[in-house]
């Protein structure tokens, strides 16, 4: 989202940062924030960065880590989707805050997978799990992140109970309804100029109902070549 929850300067820890969140509102479940707190931002942004400062941040390759918020409201918006033992798809995995947070959520027994089609972030990513909590799920490769073209998400581990997509579409991609498993959930930015955050939930008879949560502004959900050479 384009506004901020807060202005006054960057939080300098990450637990207080959740505990803002908490205060306005965006996190009401308590394991949504207790996985935020386990999961240290600070290790998935680039040195130099505001880490726990609300807003999106650059992090190469003509891309963001989302806002702190943007994360939140989706964990809170999928948390029903991401029990110990389900499965979660995490499309366009960026630095692999998100991807670490799903892995704590499903747990060694679930299976959390990203996937990004830049092969330096996946390598850099691998290493900031590497240091973070979700460790020992990344060996045990109940977590695992794989170069791909996120509008394809990754049929080889499908279906999923959660899918959450970290570009704007310009419309919903069909393989990824495939892969949402029936009773899943998937949050997904959709537009170009203006954009929606969209909640898909596929119902256990396999059909597909779609609304509209918020207006967010993400970058698009692209080709490897085009999001290289955009401006």
């Amino acid at each position: 989202m384009e506004h901020r929850l807060w202005s006054s300067g960057a939080s300098d820890k990450n637990k207080a940062m959740v505990e803002q969140l908490q205060r306005y509102g965006v996190i009401k479940l308590g394991k949504v924030a207790e996985v935020m707190e386990a999961t240290d931002r600070g290790l998935f942004v680039p040195p130099g960065a505001s880490p726990y400062y609300d807003s999106p941040m650059p992090i190469g390759y003509n891309v963001t880590i989302s806002a702190p918020h943007m994360h939140a409201a989706c964990l809170e918006l999928l948390e029903k989707h991401l029990q110990p033992g389900m499965s979660a798809l995490d499309v366009g995995s960026g630095t692999g805050y998100l991807t670490a947070c799903f892995a704590l959520m499903v747990g060694p027994e679930g299976r959390a997978v990203g996937v990004e089609h830049i092969p330096e972030l996946v390598a850099s990513s691998i290493e900031n799990i590497k240091k973070s909590a979700a460790a020992p799920q990344l060996s045990d490769r109940s977590l695992s992140i794989h170069i791909a073209d996120g509008r394809e998400g990754w049929p080889e581990l499908a279906p999923y109970d959660a899918i959450h997509v970290g570009a704007a579409a310009p419309q919903i991609p069909q393989a990824l309804i495939e892969q949402l498993k029936p009773g899943g959930r998937m949050v997904i930015p959709v537009g170009t100029i203006f954009q929606e955050l969209k909640v898909v939930d596929k119902k256990l008879d396999g059909s597909v109902s779609i609304r509209d949560e918020t207006s967010v502004r993400y970058v698009p959900l692209t080709s490897k070549d085009a999001q290289l050479q955009a401006n």
